[in-house]
């Protein structure tokens, strides 16, 4: 009897190693084998299928049905040094068949092993960049040495002791220094070792002395960098760099301003360190430094503030140093921070505002009232214009005639006066009489007018009922003999419907001045007897202030007419 025995997928895979580790050089090309993580099923003829976590990066699978890994990318030991993966097996795909798949996992860890790829570099430095490689730049060392003087023991340096460090921190060779170049007078010797650098001999001469240094690992001398170290000699310092004063008091009121003397506010504070080594006291290789507060700075000895500080009392410290020798010397600062003078705080801004607010408002309230006075106004400037009709014709009547104001000249009416004056006391006394007259009808025409211009309801209905009558006029161009008239001429340039103004020029007698003796008529022309009403006119005006009254030079007239 044969029994056949079907094999049935029942075994889960497992791997051999758990956690699988793996080791890689740094740097190594990608598609180098890192190593293999392989797994085993007890279920025969099984293929096992391989994945590693989707999150990793660097490294990857030969295929899925190999658990071979390679390097992604190339693998810097500085970036990363170490991996951690997690590597998936499964016996069956999900499609191959309706029995779900067996899935066991491994942790697989990668160790990045550095090599020997960079030199030493000197300390401190700055990292950059090049393609692929990496580059620590130094900037060198300085020190200091007294001419004709032997230091002894190790030369201090800035910014630091010399000092040196394998490139590649995952080997860390050991460094041995040596001086390449700048010691042709054999001055100073260095420490294979540890780098540190001692005196020989005194030097001599202020020239300053360079020397080059160079840093090799000690298991591969090809390895090495190189710096300088630079001395600056100087003559020996017989005095220490010191200040005036051990104490200074100052004030201050704001930013930018230079704190004064706190006794004699006029004058600024100086703080300067004077030292004897050089003529007057004066070493231009001092520099200050102010501790205590940051908003002061010093220049050129004034002391300056440059932040807006609250108002107190600040206490600072002023150290002086001398660059070339590192001497130095300290001195205390008192500074008041002040209010301005006259300056104002919140409250007084406060005050003001207030003020300005009720001034604001007191001058739109005038404003108000200016603007209903105005309003109120334009009915006084409409009397105006009613009252600049006094001067065009004041109606028209059924005939057409333009009619006027009529002006009363009591020379003409009272002619016996004129011949008696005329006979008693002489043309002169005669024409003084006629002036005085024609003032009198000038003054009773501004009368008129000033009684128009104010405008009472009386006046206004006069006015209403003169225009619906005829009046006829006395005034003419035409010499008329007939009984009753008294002829006036206008000048013949005159325009009978002109408004502006009424000249009235007076006449001479016409049977009287016949008998006078032409000596007599020109002594009386030569004396003024020829008398010109001026023109009256009216100056825009407002009611309230009063009446405007224009008088014309009589000498503007061309011609004058005569009786």
């Amino acid at each position: 009897m044969v029994v056949s025995v079907t094999n049935v997928n029942d075994n889960p895979p497992t791997f051999e190693m758990n956690p699988c580790q793996l080791v890689v050089r740094e740097l190594s090309p990608p598609d180098s084998l890192i190593g293999s993580c392989p797994a085993i099923d007890a279920d025969a003829n099984t293929r096992l299928f391989y994945r590693l976590s989707s999150e990793t990066e660097g490294v990857k699978l030969r295929s899925p049905t190999s658990p071979d890994i390679l390097v992604q990318k190339r693998l810097d030991y500085d970036e990363v040094k170490s991996l951690t993966l997690t590597l998936y097996v499964q016996d069956t795909l999900p499609s191959a068949g309706e029995t779900p798949p067996h899935i066991a996992t491994s942790t697989v860890l990668v160790t990045i092993l550095d090599i020997d790829n960079r030199p030493p570099w000197f300390q401190p430095c700055t990292k950059f960049t090049v393609g692929e490689d990496v580059i620590c730049q130094n900037t060198g060392y300085t020190g200091k040495i007294t001419m004709n003087e032997l230091e002894a023991g190790e030369l201090p340096l800035k910014p630091g002791p010399l000092h040196a460090i394998d490139g590649d921190a995952g080997l860390n060779e050991g460094i041995r220094y040596t001086i390449v170049s700048g010691n042709d007078a054999n001055v100073f010797r260095i420490n294979a070792d540890s780098g540190n650098i001692s005196m020989l001999i005194p030097a001599v001469g202020l020239t300053p002395i360079r020397l080059t240094v160079a840093a090799a690992q000690r298991g591969n001398s090809f390895q090495l960098a190189t710096s300088t170290v630079t001395f600056n000699v100087v003559d020996k310092s017989l005095y220490l760099p010191q200040f005036k004063e051990p104490l200074y008091e100052g004030t201050v009121t704001a930013v930018g301003s230079a704190v004064t003397n706190l006794t004699d506010e006029s004058q600024p504070l100086r703080i300067q360190a004077t030292d004897e080594d050089y003529p007057e006291g004066v070493n231009p290789n001092i520099r200050y430094q102010i501790t205590g507060s940051r908003g002061f700075s010093l220049a050129d000895g004034f002391l300056i503030m440059t932040e807006d500080l609250p108002v107190s009392t600040f206490n600072l410290q002023v150290k002086a140093v001398d660059t070339i020798n590192d001497e130095s010397a300290t001195t205390e600062v008192m500074v008041e921070v002040t209010d301005p003078p006259g300056g104002f705080d919140s409250t007084d801004m406060a005050a003001l505002g207030a003020t300005l607010g009720v001034l604001l408002f007191i001058s739109l309230l005038v404003i108000g009232l200016l603007l209903c006075r105005v309003q109120r106004g334009k009915a006084d400037w409409r009397k105006v214009f009613e009252a600049s009709v006094f001067r065009s014709s004041l109606a028209q009547g059924s005939s057409g005639q333009k009619e006027g104001i009529q002006f009363t000249n009591e020379a003409f009416q009272k002619d016996e006066d004129y011949a008696g004056t005329s006979g008693a006391g002489g043309p002169e006394k005669g024409m003084a009489s006629e002036t005085q007259t024609g003032n009198t009808v000038l003054n009773k025409a501004i009368l008129q007018t000033a009684e128009l211009l104010h405008g009472n309801s009386s006046q206004a209905d006069a006015e209403k009922s003169d225009q619906e009558k005829e009046v006829k006029p006395i005034l003419t161009k035409e010499r008329r003999v007939e009984d009753g008239y008294k002829a006036v001429w206008f000048k013949e340039d005159i325009d009978p419907n002109a408004k502006e103004d009424v000249v009235i020029i007076p006449d001479r007698r016409d049977q009287e001045e016949e008998e006078r003796s032409s000596s007599d008529r020109e002594e009386d022309e030569d004396d003024g007897s020829q008398v010109k009403i001026p023109k009256v006119g009216f100056a825009d005006t407002d009611l309230d202030s009063g009446l405007g009254v224009k008088m014309d030079d009589p000498a503007d007239d061309s011609e004058e007419a005569e009786m």
